[in-house]
């Protein structure tokens, strides 16, 4: 590996703001984030006021210990640093970040420490125990914004309004909503991460970093002006394996306190970023730099790369004389389908091992894993085997060994669908142990990421997204085109996700139609392109058939050649829940993607901004009538004018430009 130069420099960035106060203010490295911390004896609250607007009135944060008198708080000690460093961050959005903030640590007097950070981009905060081991009751947390200002929020899929504990068993996949804060239902929980619109065009977008052996923050609305609170899943205190094929440990009754700790223990990181627009937000690393350091020494053997995907289209292949299905034969196909595209993997999704078993060593008779595991090193590719949670979890360490002396190369590992202590701690012990046997692990029926991508790089992708799955069964009204010009400014602020685009049957909104065979997309087949470059995926699903990218040999090519990683990344335009224009970099060539809702727009592209002059690019843009018929797509080669890329895209439509060398 790489190394990074590093630069670690105390200073006084704290001061008490008076006796009586008892309070603290901490300031971002450029000043233009500011936090008051206090204590009142009984409460900590801090504020956040940016460019000397109070986007967050004093909001109460805590933790309650089972079985702790209640005391007066006091803060009995402090430290402060600044942080001024080079974090390594392969298989990212770009090669390396800089993490710098100016950081306070406040002792109090009754075991815990409280950290906070600002950053010129959010400010974040941790618990540290160092006390004895005990039990959390409940964390306080608490949102109070200085307006009802609108937020874009996903509600949990399930509600019932009388079993209020249903929530906390969830896929973490949802379209947002947006609403005054005040509107939120209280009765329902949100997961992160969430989105405010401030005022001036000001974004606020909250999630978690660190996030390991705890439980998960949900927040929900109180229906006061503008408050937003915060809750965790207790801990299970029973649960029985059932749900979806018997892969699931359904919870049955759970513990009065929501987490378990040893003598010292640090909790997670609450992050509020800050940003002036949209397109900061959407380059905000906060939750990638608040992960843990790694602890994989070497990382030379994980590869990122493209998939080609089984489920999605339902093993669909034709022109063969064989049928079609989980069967040696079809994979056969698949891997000699991703060896011709250069593409690294192809995954074995549910199906493999015998359903209803919860076993990962009954694998189907029409699967012979050894043979196919060998025919796919011959044409370099790799195998990744879907997993559900229970089934990997029973014996984790033999599955782990036994699959990696196969030669498997991964786990898609699915259906956790909660982030309770268990979970979580299910998370890291499962990325740890993959880490042990060299392979790389996709979560699914999971929640966003949480740093745990930097702790361990061999975890490369998460799902916690209504990804393009979805589509098999969709309804027209699930407007998947506006979604996907949220998720690049909320969700991805968390990290990478399993989204798992590349539909080469695309629809619009009059032929749009949901299959579970021939499934389509909504939106035009440059906007499924361009997702490739305005999403982060380290390993990236190509979920069509190979059948059908087979028709279209030179499109599937420049798929496939897509980098998943990359040095460099810039977002240059765009506006929640309209469009955004992306540009990544790898080397020396550029890839700019964009894509819009439903409403056609015409965008221009100053090339220059990259540095970029009189430079020729490889163009997939909309076609003329790609309005009404969302596959037709325009290949070019151009050199923009004046160095000025203009575009048009059609309703739910986009592009993907790369430059070539000279």
């Amino acid at each position: 590996m790489r190394k990074f130069l590093f630069f670690l420099m105390l200073s006084v960035l704290a001061f008490p703001l008076s006796a009586k106060d008892n309070g603290y203010t901490l300031s971002s490295p450029d000043g233009r984030l500011v936090s008051h911390i206090s204590t009142d004896g009984d409460h900590i609250t801090y504020d956040i006021v940016y460019n000397g607007v109070t986007l967050m009135l004093p909001s109460q944060i805590g933790l309650k210990m089972q079985g702790e008198p209640s005391a007066k708080l006091s803060i009995t000690g402090k430290q402060h640093r600044c942080i001024d460093e080079v974090v390594a961050s392969p298989f990212t959005r770009q090669s390396i970040m800089r993490n710098h903030c100016n950081e306070l640590t406040l002792k109090l007097n009754n075991g815990l420490s409280l950290v906070f950070r600002a950053y010129n981009e959010g400010i974040a905060y941790r618990f540290v125990w160092n006390g004895k081991p005990g039990k959390v009751e409940r964390e306080f947390v608490q949102y109070n914004f200085a307006g009802d200002w609108t937020t874009t929020a996903p509600y949990v899929i399930s509600f019932v309004e009388d079993n209020h504990d249903i929530q906390y068993c969830t896929s973490f996949e949802n379209h947002y909503k947006t609403m005054p804060i005040s509107q939120l239902d209280p009765r329902r929980l949100c997961f992160l991460p969430l989105l405010v619109h401030g005022p001036d065009d000001i974004k606020v977008c909250i999630t978690e970093s660190s996030l390991s052996d705890y439980p998960g923050l949900y927040l929900k609305g109180t229906g006061a002006s503008g408050q937003l609170v915060g809750e965790n899943a207790p801990l299970p205190k029973r649960v029985e394996q059932g749900g979806h094929n018997n892969l699931q440990l359904i919870v049955k009754e759970r513990e009065d306190y929501i987490a378990a700790m040893d003598k010292t223990k640090q909790f997670p990181w609450r992050i509020t970023m800050v940003a002036p627009n949209s397109i900061e937000l959407a380059m905000n690393n906060m939750s990638y730099l608040l992960g843990e350091p790694s602890k994989v020494a070497d990382i030379s053997w994980i590869k990122p790369g493209k998939v080609a995907w089984d489920w999605w289209n339902s093993w669909n292949i034709g022109g063969v004389d064989f049928e079609a299905g989980i069967n040696n034969d079809t994979y056969k196909y698949y891997i000699d389908f991703a060896s011709k595209y250069g593409i690294e993997y192809v995954i074995l999704d549910e199906g493999w091992a015998v359903n209803g078993e919860a076993d990962l060593f009954k694998v189907v008779p029409e699967i012979d894993l050894p043979m196919l595991v060998e025919y796919a090193r011959k044409r370099n590719v790799g195998l990744i085997l879907w997993a559900g949670y229970y089934a990997f979890d029973r014996d984790m360490e033999h599955v782990c060994r036994h699959y990696s002396e196969l030669g498997i190369k991964g786990f898609k590992v699915d259906f956790m669908d909660r982030d309770d202590q268990i979970v979580t701690d299910f998370y890291r012990r499962t990325a740890a142990m993959c880490a042990k046997y060299h392979l790389v692990v996709d979560f699914h029926g999971a929640f966003k990421p949480a740093g745990l991508n930097r702790t361990y790089p061999n975890v490369l992708n998460f799902e916690g997204v209504f990804g393009l799955e979805q589509m098999r069964w969709a309804k027209l009204e699930w407007n998947q085109m506006q979604y996907d010009t949220e998720i690049p400014f909320i969700r991805q602020t968390a990290g990478p996700m399993d989204y798992t685009q590349g539909a080469m049957l695309n629809g619009t909104q009059s032929t749009f139609h949901p299959s579970s065979m021939e499934p389509m997309s909504q939106g035009t087949r440059c906007h499924q392109l361009a997702l490739y470059v305005v999403l982060e995926s380290p390993l990236n699903m190509l979920c069509d058939s190979p059948t059908n990218y087979e028709k279209e040999p030179e499109y599937t090519r420049f798929v496939a050649g897509i980098p998943t990683v990359w040095d460099e990344t810039r977002v240059l335009q765009g506006e929640v829940g309209e469009y955004i224009v992306t540009a990544r970099r790898k080397g020396n060539t550029w890839y700019i993607g964009g894509i819009t809702d439903w409403t056609p727009r015409d965008i221009d592209i100053d090339l220059s901004l990259l540095g970029l002059q009189n430079v020729a690019v490889e163009l997939y843009t909309d076609g003329a009538n790609a309005h009404r018929r969302a596959s037709d797509y325009k290949h070019l080669v151009i050199t923009p004018e004046g160095g000025m890329l203009k575009i048009h895209l059609a309703p739910g439509g986009g592009f993907l430009a790369k430059t070539i060398a000279r």
